[in-house]
């Protein structure tokens, strides 16, 4: 039997109409569940939209190397000349300096001013691994806060970014999860 056009098309919408005339009641525990992940997903892409409004171009000299990641003084910003900025890693024998009276745009892709740990850099040749007095050019994202002891017993906080995008929004998932000081949790 062979059909037309319209048959095929008649035969699609019956069926159609047909799966719509079925009942498939879902338990209101699944319909909580989803709900749940759909606000859960809907905070996640809040949290990325606020990462990509608040990444920051970190262009800076390497520090310390601290199992966290890197302590990065950024502001170098006459790293960003050619040929030195293909690569995001730059020997110490570069001549840089931080630019003075550099103040921190509050637009996406500024360029970042300060102390700051930047994690999650991108994989360095095998040859060649970031050392201390190296510098960076890389694009970070905001992933929290990093406290940690300077000379002595001095505290420091300053801001982490992350240069992957998915675990700036992870870094700030699980800094949410975390109970603050002074919270009765």
């Amino acid at each position: 039997m062979r059909l037309s056009r319209f048959g095929i098309a008649l035969l699609f919408v019956s069926i159609g109409f047909a799966a719509l005339g079925q009942s498939n009641s879902i338990p209101s525990t699944n319909s909580h569940k989803a709900a749940g992940a759909a606000s859960t997903l809907q905070h996640e892409q809040e949290i990325r939209t606020a990462c990509i409004e608040g990444r920051r171009l970190i262009c800076g000299r390497i520090l310390d190397l601290r199992p966290e990641g890197l302590l990065v003084e950024s502001g170098y910003t006459n790293l960003l000349r050619e040929p030195i900025s293909r690569s995001w890693l730059i020997p110490g024998t570069a001549v840089a300096s931080r630019a003075e009276n550099l103040i921190e745009s509050k637009t996406p892709g500024a360029v970042c001013v300060g102390k700051l740990l930047l994690t999650d850099t991108p994989k360095a040749n095998k040859a060649v691994k970031p050392a201390r007095y190296d510098y960076v050019i890389v694009q970070g994202y905001p992933a929290g806060q990093y406290t940690y002891t300077s000379a002595g017993s001095v505290q420091r906080t300053v801001r982490k970014f992350s240069a992957s995008l998915p675990a700036a929004v992870q870094a700030t998932l699980d800094a949410e999860k975390e109970p603050q000081p002074g919270s009765s949790h």
